[in-house]
C-alpha cells in the first residue's frame, strides 16, 4: 500500500494522500509477531486494566499495616508492607501471562480455554477431598509455597466454554447445549455452594443466564429462568444456613447491637469516614477494625484515606473498561467472539459491582474481591487469564474491513 497504485486512466494514488475526502492509512512495513500484535490489541482496554493494576498497589500498601497487624503473633511480627511485596509478586508473574495469552490467535485461545476449564474443573471437584478450611470455608487447595482457589480460575475459562458451547446453536439448532450447559453450570453452583461460597455462585448463574439472552432464547424462557432464580433466591434464605444468616446480618433481623457493628457496618463507617478527599495515605484509622482490609473490604480503605472522590473515580473506571468492550463488539460479526468477550466482561464488571456495593452497604456480605485491586495471587492470576483472553477475542487489524472505494470517472 505504500508504493503508489494506478488507476484505470492513469492516475496514481498515494498511501496518506487525500482522495475525495478520505485519508488512506499506512500500513506498517514491520511483520513481526510482536508488531502485528501491537497493530491489533486494545491498547485502550489493556491501559485501563495496568491503571486497576497500579491502584491497586498502591490500595494494598495501604491496607497492608492492617493484614500484617491482624496476623503477627507474640513470636512473629509480619513486616507491615508484607502483602503489598507479595502482590508486586503477583502482578510480575500476572502481566506477562496476561499478555502472552491476548498475543495467541482465537482459535488457539479458545482451546487454551476450554483445557484449562476441565482442568480446573477437576481441581474443584478435589476441593472436599484436599481443600483447606480459612474463616469457616473449605475453598482453597495448598501446594508448597501456594495456596490456590479453583473457582476463581474456573470463572473466566468456563464462561468462555459456554460461548463456545451456545454458539454451536447457530450451526446447529437442535444441539441440545443449552440443557448441557445449565446441568454444567448447576453442578458448579452445588460444588460452591457446599463450600460454602454464595457469591462465586451468584457470578457462575448470572453468567449463564447473561450468554443465553445474548445467544438468542426466547424470551419466555428467560423470564422462566428468571423465575427461578427468584425461587432459588427463597430457597436459599430458608434452607442455606450460611445465605440466611448473611442476609439476616444485612437486614438487622436477630443481630445482637450490643455485641457491636457487623462487618458491613463496619465498612460502610470506614468508606464515609475520610468524606470526599480523604484523610491523606497511611492516616486512616477507620481501617483497623476492618475484617480482611487488604481483599474484600479494600474499597473502604480507599474511601477513608483516599476520600469517595477517589472511590468514584475507580467506579468509573471499570464502567469504562466495560463500555471499550461493548464498542468494540458492535461491529463483531462471528457469534463465539461476541459471547465470550460478552460473557468476560459479565464477570468482570459483576464481581466489581458485588464488592463496592458490599463496601457501601447495598448487599449482603460476600466475601469477593475487587478485580486487580484487592491482594490476592489466585484473584490476581485468574483475572489476567480472564482478561488476557479478552484481548485476545478483541484483538482487531485496523486496515481490514475499512477499506475506501474510489471510483474513477475516466476523464
Amino acid at each position: 500500500m505504500a508504493r503508489a497504485e494506478q488507476g484505470r486512466d492513469g492516475a496514481h494514488v498515494r498511501a496518506g494522500e487525500l482522495v475525495k475526502g478520505f485519508r488512506t492509512r499506512t500500513v506498517p512495513r514491520e511483520r513481526t509477531a510482536l508488531a502485528i500484535w501491537f497493530w491489533e490489541i486494545d491498547r485502550v482496554l489493556l491501559s485501563l486494566i495496568v491503571a486497576l493494576m497500579a491502584i491497586g498497589l498502591v490500595a494494598v500498601a495501604a491496607a497492608s499495616p492492617v493484614a500484617a497487624i491482624d496476623r503477627s503473633t507474640a513470636q512473629v511480627a509480619v513486616n507491615p508492607l508484607n502483602y503489598l511485596y507479595r502482590q508486586l509478586v503477583w502482578v510480575g508473574i500476572g502481566l506477562p501471562i496476561m499478555l502472552v495469552i491476548s498475543m495467541l490467535p482465537r482459535p488457539q485461545a479458545r482451546r487454551l480455554a476450554t483445557f484449562l476449564c476441565v482442568f480446573f474443573f477437576v481441581m474443584l471437584l478435589f476441593v472436599p477431598l484436599l481443600g483447606s478450611t480459612v474463616n469457616g470455608a473449605k475453598r482453597w487447595i495448598d501446594l508448597p509455597g501456594f495456596r490456590f482457589q479453583p473457582s476463581e480460575f474456573l470463572k473466566p475459562v468456563y464462561v468462555v466454554t459456554l460461548a463456545w458451547l451456545l454458539s454451536l446453536r447457530g450451526k446447529d439448532a437442535t444441539l441440545p447445549v443449552i440443557p448441557l450447559t445449565g446441568a454444567m453450570t448447576l453442578l458448579i453452583a452445588a460444588i460452591l455452594m457446599r463450600q460454602p461460597d454464595f457469591g462465586q455462585t451468584v457470578i457462575f448463574l448470572a453468567c449463564w443466564g447473561c450468554l443465553l439472552l445474548l445467544s438468542g432464547l426466547p424470551m419466555r424462557w428467560i423470564a422462566a429462568l428468571g423465575g427461578m432464580g427468584l425461587a432459588g433466591l427463597v430457597a436459599v434464605y430458608m434452607f442455606y444456613e450460611n445465605g440466611r444468616q448473611r442476609i439476616n446480618d444485612f437486614l438487622g433481623i436477630g443481630v445482637d447491637h450490643s455485641a457491636g457493628p457487623d462487618q458491613t457496618d463496619l465498612a460502610f463507617r470506614t468508606i464515609t469516614h475520610g468524606g470526599f478527599t480523604g484523610v491523606g495515605p497511611g492516616g486512616g484509622q477507620h481501617k483497623f477494625r476492618l475484617p480482611e482490609a487488604h481483599t474484600d473490604y479494600i474499597f473502604s480503605v480507599i474511601g477513608e484515606e483516599f476520600g469517595l472522590l477517589a472511590c468514584i473515580a475507580i467506579a468509573l473506571v471499570y464502567l469504562a473498561v466495560v463500555v471499550r468492550v461493548l464498542l468494540r463488539l458492535l461491529d463483531e460479526e462471528d457469534s463465539f467472539t461476541i459471547l465470550a468477550a460478552a460473557g468476560l466482561t459479565t464477570q468482570f464488571g459483576l464481581q466489581a459491582i458485588i464488592n463496592m456495593g458490599v463496601n457501601a452497604q447495598i448487599f449482603p456480605s460476600k466475601g469477593m474481591t475487587l478485580p486487580f485491586i484487592s491482594y490476592g495471587g489466585s484473584s490476581m492470576l485468574a483475572l489476567c487469564i480472564g482478561v488476557g483472553l479478552l484481548l485476545a477475542f478483541t484483538r482487531r487489524n485496523p486496515f481490514m474491513g475499512r477499506h475506501t472505494v474510489v471510483k474513477w470517472s475516466g476523464r
